[in-house]
Formats: C-alpha cells, structure tokens, sequence
C-alpha cells in the first residue's frame, strides 16, 4: 500500500497539472498502449473510468449496443459492482439481504465449484458449461443474450478457482448463440494469478471484454474497460460517452508507475512463488486440523474452507467468524466469503513475502489449537 515510487508519480503529476477528460494528453495514450501490451491482440481498445462498478456498467452498455439485446448470463454468488444495474447481475447481491431476486433478463448459472458443487471429476469444467448453454437457450425467449459476465476467479462465491475447461465452453456456447464474453477481472488481475498476468489467461481464453479495477490504481481510483474495435465501433453509435475523471492525467500517471512497479519488483512473478508456499503450508495444517476441509487458490488468491464435518461438508461458519476474530486479535485481517461465509479468504497485496505468509501460518496454528 502507499508504494512511494506511486505516491511520487500521483504528487509530480497533480502538481504539474490535473484536468478533466476533455482535453488529450500523452499519459493517457502512453498508458493505453502500455496497458494493452499486457493483454491479447484482440483487446487494443480502453475506456478508462474510475472503479470496478463503473468498468461493468460501461461492460454491459457495450455488450447490448454490440448486440442490441438485454439479456445477461451471470454466475451464482458473483459480484460485478455497487451500481444499480451491476446489483441487477449480482447474486450476491439480488440473492441476500435486501434483495428480491434476478430480474427476468438475468439469467443465474451454478457456481462452478468442485468442492461443494454437484460435478467435482476431471470433466467438472465442460460439465458446469452446460449450465451456461443452457441459458443462453432460455434468453431466446427474450430475444437472445447479449453477454455472459464472469470473474476469472470468483471471489464471492468462496474463491473458486474455475475449473479447468470451464470459459472454454462457457465462452463457446454464449458466443454461438450470438453474445459476447466479459470477464471480470477487477479482483483478479495484474498479476496475482502468478502463472499469468490475467486470471482468464489460465483458462486459455480470450474475452471480448476485460474489466478492471481495484489494483490497477494501488489505492488510487481507477478502473478500466479494454474491449475490441468491432465492440468499440458499435458503442459509438451517436450517444457520446463521457467521463470526468475517467483517464484524468494524475490517474493514468499512477496507472503507469503501477505497472512499473509490478515489472521492476517481479510481483507477478512473486504472486506465484509465494501463493505456492503458502498453499503449501496451509495444506500442512489442514493435515494437522479437520476444521480446514479445502485449501484452494492460484496465486495469491486464495481461499480456505472450513467444515465441521470432512464428510458431510457441513459449512463452519460460526468458527470461521471466530477465527476471523482471533486473527484480527493477533494482527492479522482475514475475512469470510462463500455462500455459506466459511471460506476464510487470503488475498493480500501481491507484495506479500514469505516472512508475512510464515506470520500467517504461526498465528492461525495457534488459533486453530
């Protein structure tokens, strides 16, 4: 957090000079540029705005310009943002307290979960697609699908790391019955995966829409929607899109010191080192403590699920809650996730060391004794 290498690029450039986003300037094609590199050929045009919510808002503007169609396949216990139309696609949301259901232009498959979830075989992937196929058959009553919306990973729904096939096919179906694929990459991208520098790169996908968000800005509010020229070119249909601040000089200066410093500091590549280690010795204590029923992640996203029961999964939620506490006691913060709020998630800044991952695994040995 506050990485002073960033913290100097926001100051030099608000004090040189910040204005709104009518007026170009070189940052803003800089950052564009060094933005795309990171991603698929296909993806060569960026819309930048200033969060996560807006970046799916924007999503689910072009996806129904491109495809003049409304309605939407999201997944059970996602997020996409705090917007009245991204409540609209989020189960977590619509599904809890507060909320009254999908509308009938969303269309909710299951969670592709192969822990708890009813397909959990090597062919766990496909299998959950054909929920996906499913509704994009259901959203012809309607007038067809205008797009399939998906965390790479999905942090809500318990840290589920999806299946292997699973886009793929997803992709597949939503595609041949005429929508497009948005993924969202707003908790999962910019090199916490480790492997890869995208979330979605681990599925062996490309998505005509990538949204983005909470560290593309190491604090700083940004947010971006990279997408493809035939999408763009069908978003400019007369009604003019406009943002304030979206792509201001003093964001897109940030932007840029972010992505240098996740070069130059080898962050992605210690995503990757160090979520392995700590998965590692998570699955040591899982061996030591029946509390802990699964140990999943990629990269440093990473989640832990407690059961009562190794058997009958009964979800631990009430001592999840507790060790959350305890941690917290302890000076570590940890949170629940999940549908059932059992899954402790782990998903700190990808800075974090071996050291910080050994704190970790001390306090929660202790707290789990």
């Amino acid at each position: 957090h506050s990485h002073p290498y960033v913290v100097r690029a926001a100051a030099e450039q608000m004090a040189r000079l910040n204005t709104n986003t009518r007026y170009l300037h070189e940052l803003l094609i800089e950052y564009g540029e060094r933005l795309t590199a990171t991603l698929p050929e296909e993806l060569s045009v960026v819309f930048l705005v200033n969060s996560g919510s807006e970046a799916n808002e924007l999503a689910l503007r072009m996806a129904r310009a491109y495809t003049r169609r409304k309605d939407v396949i999201v997944v059970e216990c996602a997020y996409h943002g705090n917007t009245s139309a991204m409540i609209d696609i989020s189960p977590y949301k619509f599904d809890g307290p507060g909320g009254h259901g999908p509308r009938a232009w969303v269309h909710k498959v299951t969670l592709p979960d192969i822990y708890r979830g009813p397909h959990r075989g090597a062919d766990a992937g496909p299998r959950y697609a054909e929920a996906v196929s499913d509704a994009a058959q259901m959203a012809e009553v309607n007038g067809g699908v205008a797009a399939f919306f998906c965390e790479s990973a999905v942090s809500c729904g318990g840290q589920i790391i999806l299946p292997r096939g699973y886009l793929r096919e997803a992709f597949a179906a939503v595609r041949a019955a005429g929508g497009i694929c948005v993924a969202d990459e707003v908790q999962t991208g910019f090199g916490r995966a480790g492997s890869h520098f995208w979330m979605f790169e681990t599925q062996g996908v490309t998505p005509d829409i990538v949204t983005l968000g909470k560290p593309i800005g190491n604090g700083h509010p940004l947010g971006a929607v990279v997408t493809t020229p035939e999408i763009a070119a069908a978003f400019a249909n007369g009604m003019e899109y406009f943002n304030t601040f979206g792509g201001n000089p003093v964001s897109c200066a940030v932007g840029l010191a972010v992505l240098d410093v996740i070069r130059d500091e080898e962050l992605q590549q210690n995503a990757l080192a160090v979520g392995d280690y700590l998965k590692d010795a998570l699955n040591q204590l899982k061996s030591r403590h029946s509390l802990i029923g699964d140990v999943r992640g990629q990269g440093l996203f990473v989640g832990v699920e407690l059961v009562r029961d190794r058997q009958t999964r009964a979800p631990a939620d009430r001592e999840a809650a507790r060790l959350i506490e305890q941690m917290r006691e302890r000076g570590v913060l940890l949170s629940t996730d999940g549908p059932f709020h059992n899954v402790i998630k782990i998903k700190p800044p990808i800075a974090f060391s071996r050291r910080d991952a050994d704190e970790l695994i001390s306090k929660m040995e202790i707290v789990l004794d």
